[in-house]
């Protein structure tokens, strides 16, 4: 007679007494902390800071030399390595640290955990880490950065390496990385609120990519919201910055009227930033809700947003503007509270 583990019935028998279970699901914060040792992501982008990814300008950034100046965009540019910097001058590297350093200190005395990630010693963009990924609730999205050298130098193609290691490293999940023609970076992405995104088109951010990051998304339950951004514009996050659970920074000159209309269909209050700063102040940061930190060159923004009962903590960024890229570009939040 044939023994019942020998049949092809056994594994039937099995699985009726331990089923797989697809819940609770991969976010849920319990089974995050027994799979990944903690919870991982953001809710959105408001909620308390307590894990932040950072890299320290350095060594890398001596690529950028004063023979590389070009007197018809008045910076330093090098086409084939695909980078630029706005002055006639190499970067005053320690000055460059020392905004960067003052801005980590912030974040710390805030509670926050500041974690570094690597670059290449020909990765100039490396400090403008929040290009390197999206983060959602539950893990991380690995960005295909647009910029790729002739024909295949460095640009920013490879930081994808660097930020896939780092969070391998640390214990983070990878929901997805973008691949094949995809093109987006974490500069295009916004989350509004838990149940609303909005991603940037352009040049650095494509149809492909775009759709990549929907498909995690949609598993989440979160609506995407494409932005055709105008112009030669790269990012999305010089034009849109959440500030707080209902209220948004912007920069009313990149953003089209049927997505302000949406804003304000979705609860949240559009503040467009001054005229005499709107450069500056919409690329900042929030630490809680309500509580951001800005760039010192952006007073008029500051007391604007101080009087909808924004708490603004400023602090000097002109050396690190110089790269193209300001306090937002230089910081991926890793974890964030839901409040």
């Amino acid at each position: 007679m044939e023994r019942l583990r020998d049949s092809s019935q056994y594994y039937h028998v099995v699985l009726e007494r331990i089923p797989p279970q697809a819940s609770p699901a991969f976010e849920d914060e319990k089974m995050q902390e027994r799979v990944w040792g903690r919870r991982w992501g953001v809710y959105n982008d408001v909620g308390t800071l307590r894990t932040i990814l950072m890299h320290r300008p350095g060594e890398e950034l001596r690529v950028m030399t004063a023979d590389k100046y070009d007197p018809t965009i008045e910076a330093l540019i090098d086409d084939d390595e695909q980078w630029y910097f706005r002055s006639d001058q190499g970067p005053n590297i320690e000055g460059m640290q020392a905004e960067h350093d003052a801005l980590v200190q912030i974040l710390r005395s805030n509670g926050v955990e500041v974690l570094f990630v690597d670059g290449g010693p020909r990765d100039p963009n490396a400090m403008f880490v929040r290009d390197m990924g999206m983060v959602v609730n539950g893990g991380i999205i690995v960005s295909r950065m647009g910029p790729v050298g002739k024909p295949y130098g460095t640009g920013r193609r490879g930081e994808e390496a660097y930020i896939t290691k780092k969070v391998a490293e640390i214990g983070m999940p990878i929901l997805r990385t973008i691949h094949g023609e995809g093109l987006m970076e974490g500069g295009s992405f916004c989350l509004l609120d838990e149940n609303h995104a909005a991603i940037g088109l352009s040049k650095r951010g494509n149809k492909c990519g775009a759709d990549q990051v929907r498909s995690v998304l949609d598993v989440q339950g979160i609506e995407l919201i494409e932005i055709p951004l105008v112009g030669f514009s790269m990012h999305i996050d010089g034009a849109i910055v959440m500030i707080d659970h209902d209220k948004a920074l912007v920069n009313i000159d990149r953003l089209p009227y049927w997505f302000i209309d949406r804003l304000v269909e979705l609860g949240i209050e559009p503040i467009s930033a001054d005229f005499r700063d709107v450069k500056l102040a919409v690329n900042c940061l929030a630490l809680a809700p309500g509580k951001i930190v800005m760039d010192e060159l952006a007073p008029w923004t500051a007391e604007k947003v101080s009087k909808r009962g924004i708490d603004v903590i400023l602090t000097p960024y002109a050396e690190c503007r110089k790269h193209g890229g300001g306090i937002h570009c230089s910081t991926l939040p890793l974890i964030r509270d839901k409040n």
